[in-house]
């Protein structure tokens, strides 16, 4: 609104002045001779002229002719008197003299007014944006913090799911803002602030905006990176101010996000720290130290690195209570998919359990892109109601991509593709420490030219070395089909030997599971964060060590391949069997692809 006024008031400006030169450019009226007033009195004595009108000192002549002429005579003179010197007589029948009061008229006034006018108007311009620039300076120091009033408790705990336990400490805050004295009379003092932490996008803000929406009190909403700014003090002013408005408001609530981008500990990094940031953290500090005990302000902060804020920001009397939202578990990304289907059109009988098994590891966020994504396909295809189908696309779009139906591949490629896919299946359907398989495909998906998917029974917060076993050996089924069938192997096996590589090395120096090395770890657990993950990781272990690590690494893995090479010589009937379906089909899933994958009833599971 503020821009489109400048521009209004910018384009009045130019048409005036276009309007001005206008003017300037244009005659008005036709062009009249201009004569000396020697050469009027001249033709007066000779009996030419008719009429002489008298303007001022401007003469319009008009001779008996019709011919009309304009002069000009001194300020100090009358024409009657130059005319009397010459022996002219002055009335009718010789020369008439017309005496007209000087006007100027409307528009000579408007034109010699016009440019002050401009002027005055481009002046109060200049001044206004002055004055703006000097009010952005006086309020630089002022909180920048979003107020959410009580009116909008546009969030409650019912649009949250899949975090009870956090619900549940929140729930007391919204107590101690509703109902202070419960606490206060058995002597329990109200928390003066909460820490969130978990991963991305499980729904820290959120559940903050819950918290707002059940208590119905002033909610300000900020983030940590709007308190620095490049002048020295402004963090610190903002907190202030900010504190200052909550006080006024109280109970009211202050919401912080990332706020390791000020609350970071202080000293760490080559160098020193930000003088800037640490004095705004310091601010903070003292804040929330001062507050009264009667004062009904809390604060809740998130950050999805915790192990990086100051000490002093995290003790008991700053931040109280930590609470840690964590991925949802099967049963909570059930219960989130019901939060965000709610009010679309989903076809009856849609199985979300099983959905919600298909997406181990997704946060709260990710299942509302996934919502998003299968109405999307349902509306591409015309369809009325969101179905199964489109879950099960929008799961592999999520995990793998979109579809590359238009990349063109041979039939030798497709049938190693087929072979390579179908060996990881037979591998996990024959292990029985391996998770179910659920789908596998040859539809190419970013940079893969297919994969399977696997349908963990349950979710697991504790794994067991069989288990990681079993994972290696069905991520080196791929290549061990290869082998097998075409006597070669390909470079589609190579994301499968990162991971693999990666979780063998973690089994050895993270999680003791090294008959060699035994039940030590070799991990610091730390690092230096202006130097990065890996540069900062500091070694705790000899080279003869390392040699050690790197040799159980390299059995792990040989041993798992071994385990794949032979699950896929004893199985090649079935092997070839699920390649051919992919082939011709180029997706088998459910209980197609559990018949498939059978064991025959004579033959023992393979151990891994």
């Amino acid at each position: 609104m503020k821009k489109s006024r400048i521009s209004r008031i910018r384009w009045m400006l130019i048409g005036g002045s276009m309007l001005i030169l206008l003017l300037m450019i244009i005659p008005r009226g036709q062009s009249v001779r201009e004569l000396e007033i020697s050469q009027v009195l001249e033709m007066a004595e000779a009996g030419q002229l008719d009429t002489i009108e008298v303007t001022g000192d401007k003469l319009a002549v008009t001779t008996v002719d019709g011919n009309q002429f304009k002069s000009r005579k001194e300020p100090s003179v009358s024409i009657l008197e130059l005319l009397q010197s010459r022996g002219v007589t002055v009335g009718p029948g010789t020369v008439e003299v017309e005496i007209k009061q000087d006007g100027g008229g409307f528009l000579p006034a408007v034109l010699s007014f016009l440019p002050l006018i401009l002027i005055g108007a481009l002046v109060f311009y200049m001044m206004r944006r002055s004055q703006g620039g000097i009010s952005q300076a006086l309020n630089i120091g002022k909180s920048r913090a979003r107020a959410i009033g009580e009116n909008k408790p546009s969030v409650t705990f019912d649009d949250v799911a899949g975090a009870d336990e956090a619900k549940q400490e929140l729930v007391e805050i919204v107590e101690f803002l509703n109902n202070p004295t419960k606490f206060t009379r058995l002597g329990a003092k109200i928390p003066r602030g909460v820490l969130l932490t978990g991963p991305p996008g499980t729904g820290k803000t959120l559940i903050s905006r819950a918290v707002a929406g059940e208590a119905g009190v002033p909610f300000f909403s900020t983030s940590g990176s709007e308190f620095v700014e490049m002048f020295v003090g402004v963090g610190a002013s903002r907190v202030r101010d900010l504190f200052n408005k909550a006080k006024e408001n109280a109970p009211a609530l202050i919401f912080i996000d990332e706020i390791d981008a000020v609350g970071r500990h202080r000293g760490a990094g080559i160098g020193g720290g930000n003088d800037e940031r640490e004095q705004t953290l310091n601010q903070i500090l003292v804040e929330m130290d001062g507050f009264d005990e009667r004062t009904n302000v809390i604060v809740i902060a998130a950050t999805n690195r915790p192990d990086i804020l100051d000490p002093a920001l995290v003790r008991p009397g700053r931040f109280d209570r930590h609470v840690t939202l964590d991925s949802p578990d099967v049963r909570g990304r059930e219960a989130i998919l019901r939060v965000h289907l709610g009010g679309m059109p989903v076809v009856d009988g849609l199985d979300l359990g099983t959905v919600a098994r298909e997406t181990p590891g997704f946060s709260g966020a990710d299942l509302a892109n996934l919502v998003n994504e299968a109405a999307i396909l349902a509306a591409r295809a015309d369809k009325h109601e969101i179905e199964f189908d489109d879950f099960e696309e929008a799961i592999d779009r999520v995990i793998a991509g979109p579809a590359r139906r238009s990349r063109k591949t041979s039939e030798r490629e497709r049938e190693v593709v087929a072979y390579h896919e179908a060996g990881h299946a037979l591998v996990a359907a024959t292990l029985p420490q391996a998770d179910p398989v659920h789908k596998v495909t040859i539809v190419s998906r970013g940079a893969s030219g297919g994969h399977t998917r696997l349908l963990p029974t349950e979710d697991r917060g504790l794994w067991t070395k069989g288990q990681f076993e079993a994972m290696l050996a069905v991520m080196m089924g791929g290549q061990a089909a290869e082998q097998e069938v075409f006597g070669d192997v390909t470079t589609g096996a190579s994301n499968d030997l990162q991971n693999a590589t990666n979780l063998a090395r973690r089994m050895v120096t993270e999680y003791g599971m090294s008959e060699e090395l035994g039940p030590q770890s070799f991990s610091s657990g730390q690092s230096e964060t202006f130097l990065g993950r890996e540069l900062g990781s500091a070694r705790r272990y000899s080279d003869a060590i390392a040699a050690k690590i790197d040799a159980e690494v390299g059995k792990l893995l040989t041993t798992a391949r071994a385990t794949a090479g032979r699950i896929i010589s004893e199985n090649c009937e079935r092997l070839a069997g699920v390649a051919r379906k992919l082939v011709s089909d180029e997706t088998i899933q459910g209980a197609d692809l559990q018949k498939m994958l059978q064991l025959p009833s004579e033959d023992a599971p393979v151990a891994a």
